[in-house]
């Protein structure tokens, strides 16, 4: 049963004085018969009061205002969690019979907001590909692992094309993005053949054995197999998620399940910077840090991710030709 000791750090840096900060903030892991919660701490900037509420999809949720001026906001979870591994479901028993278990969860709560497509104008060249990938004897699960693997094998890992707000006609016209992308290509897929799958942020756990997602919050996504419960499948990694995966929430999108998210009142130059350490080895390695700026490159991400993704590839090319 392994045990992560994680630390994840949120620190806003603002241009000038702020006040009237509300946030939200879902840190707090899921606790089931296959993650426990050891202990958890948290700290936030002024000490405000945190109210605690579960919400709509079950995940444990903090609330808290501050509202003295301040240039900083720094929010600090330090948290061990237990997990344990769970056996796969079998791939060959009754496929016919599970494809008619699945139709019968289409008007089921809490099933329907998990089978809800969104929309985008590539939806009908992905449901080509969703046709050319899946066979008519296929399980569930086989499905499951199969859009997995096209999500890895024609989508390119490139960190800073995308940002929390690049739509899914962004993604497929980039065929590029990070974790929270390849989820949400991956969730479309498995809701047009009517498999649930819903969204999952949290961490993953893996001694630094160079997977992708290392050293930040990452994102995969749960489908929902009959007789079997809700399985959780990696594609930015091609992999099942199971004991190494810590989750911290589920939801339909990333909107669902944003870690940390607020308002306030003041100038709306800011910067943002993430840290996500696992383990008290690595507590002190400052290559995981994570910088991501968002407001004071205004010039940068008022441009969309496919602009962004022209650019990066005209500069690698120009670098070559140097």
């Amino acid at each position: 049963m392994p045990e992560f000791q994680i630390q994840h750090i949120t620190k806003y840096i603002y241009a000038g004085q702020v006040r009237d900060s509300a946030n939200q903030i879902i840190l707090y892991p899921i606790e089931d018969d296959y993650q426990e919660v050891v202990r958890q701490e948290v700290v936030i900037t002024g000490n405000p009061v945190v109210d605690i509420h579960t919400d709509y999809f079950g995940n444990k949720v903090g609330s808290f205002t501050y509202s003295d001026r301040h240039n900083v906001l720094m929010i600090s979870s330090n948290v061990v969690v237990n997990t344990r591994h769970r056996v796969l479901p079998v791939n060959d028993i009754f496929p016919s019979h599970q494809w008619e278990d699945l139709k019968r969860l289409q008007h089921m709560v809490p099933y329907i907001d998990f089978l809800k497509q969104e929309y985008f104008e590539g939806l009908d060249e992905l449901k080509v590909v969703v046709e050319n990938e899946r066979k008519s004897d296929d399980t569930p699960y086989q499905i499951v692992l199969r859009f997995c693997q096209y999500v890895f094998d024609n989508f390119e890992y490139i960190k800073g094309v995308t940002t929390v707000d690049t739509t899914l006609d962004e993604i497929w016209k980039l065929r590029a993005g990070v974790c929270q992308d390849f989820a949400h290509i991956m969730t479309e897929m498995l809701r047009i053949v009517q498999i649930p799958a819903r969204y999952v942020s949290g961490y993953i756990c893996t001694n630094s054995n160079g997977m992708r997602g290392e050293g930040a919050t990452h994102a995969w996504v749960e489908a929902y197999i009959p007789d079997y419960g809700w399985l959780g499948i990696d594609p930015t990694n091609n992999c099942i998620a199971n004991e190494t995966h810590v989750r911290l929430a589920v939801g339909r999108n990333f909107s669902d399940c944003s870690p940390v998210k607020g308002v306030y009142k003041g100038s709306s130059n800011h910067k943002l910077t993430v840290s996500v350490m696992v383990d008290e080895e690595s507590f002190n390695n400052p290559h995981q840090i994570i910088e991501v700026p968002i407001a004071d490159q205004v010039t940068e991400f008022s441009k969309n991710s496919y602009q962004r993704y022209m650019e990066m590839i005209q500069m690698q090319q120009q670098q070559q030709q140097q």
